[in-house]
């Protein structure tokens, strides 16, 4: 997969089919957009392209708002090449570029810096100085800089579209289970192990601890089951977000306990994927109290994994959707 930053750097593609988004979370709305890009592209003949921006307009735009992401840049462009995405061109988002008139955008951005001959957005797609371009003005525009607009329609589950949004207040509400309904796989997080007090291996539950991302969607404190990827080998855990009221105030951690597997881990990177929430945060009167729940929550952690197959074995959800025009 081709990568450019800025349009300098951008060669003509043949036929370039391109779709427009910050595509934070790779959801299944994401995915069925991307899905009509590729399957389009490759019957014309065509390049399925990307454009992105970086950082994201929220940063630039309103820098009060602390966002949160579900994934990283990174993520996505590896996400974008595994669904046949051949070519991202990642533009950077200032101040001057958001004072592009739909115009501006359209003319010297699509026409002139990418060559777009079909371009797939959001039915709800916006862009432009202040968001004033609309659906309508995208076609007018398109037609005078000779490409075809497609509409495609949002994806809905059970009734709610899938949105990125929707996600992160899932997430944020410990509802791990919902979120990964609307990705389509389970959510997880990636960081490096550190050296923590040891108190789990007292309590006869070692855990490897995880600084938590900055940047990032963090599920709500309380106890989760997980899966925990560590070179390239999953293995089955169970999972704390939380300070550790029992034992007074403490920097907000994530704390993975490996199930069946004595590792050595400091210094590794581990992935940890969120299959359900078990219970919220707690304190309890004593250590005894708190080594008698996590042993509950273990056994319950091996019965749900035990329980059906998992999203992350099945594979993504296969969508479908439709493009008008």
């Amino acid at each position: 997969m081709k990568i450019t930053r800025g349009l300098s750097n951008t060669s003509l593609a043949h036929h370039p089919v391109l779709t427009i988004g910050n595509f934070d979370g790779q959801h299944l709305g994401h995915l069925a957009l991307l899905s009509v890009v590729v399957e389009s592209a490759r019957s014309r003949g065509g390049i399925p392209m990307v454009l992105t921006f970086d950082p994201h307009p929220t940063q630039i735009l309103k820098p009060e708002i602390d966002l949160q992401f579900l994934t990283t840049l990174d993520q996505k462009l590896v996400w974008f090449e595994e669904v046949g995405i051949e070519h991202v061109v990642i533009l950077e988002f200032t101040r001057a570029f958001a004072e592009f008139t739909p115009e501006q955008f359209v003319l010297k951005i699509l026409r002139d810096g990418i060559g777009v001959r079909d371009l797939y957005v959001g039915e709800h797609f916006v862009f432009g100085k202040g968001r004033a371009g609309r659906m309508s003005d995208l076609v007018r525009l398109g037609s005078q800089a000779h490409f075809r607009v497609h509409a495609v329609s949002p994806l809905s589950l059970d009734g709610e579209v899938v949105s990125s949004t929707r996600i992160r207040r899932l997430l944020q509400a410990g509802k791990v289970k919902e979120a990964s309904q609307y990705l389509g796989r389970f959510y997880s997080l990636t960081g490096t192990v550190v050296e923590g007090n040891h108190r789990g291996k007292k309590l006869g539950y070692p855990t490897a601890n995880l600084r938590l991302p900055l940047g990032r969607a963090i599920p709500a404190d309380g106890v989760y089951v997980t899966t925990a990827r560590l070179k390239q080998k999953a293995f089955d855990s169970i999972s704390y977000i939380g300070t550790r009221p029992t034992f007074g105030p403490g920097e907000r951690l994530l704390e993975v306990h490996f199930l069946d597997e004595a590792c050595s881990l400091y210094g590794e990177e581990i992935q940890v994927s969120f299959h359900e929430r078990l219970r919220g945060d707690q304190t309890f009167a004593t250590p005894e109290e708190l080594a008698a729940r996590i042993t509950l929550d273990v056994d319950l952690a091996r019965k749900t994994l035990r329980a059906g197959p998992s999203l992350s074995q099945q594979g993504r959800v296969e969508v479908s959707t439709k493009a008008a025009g």
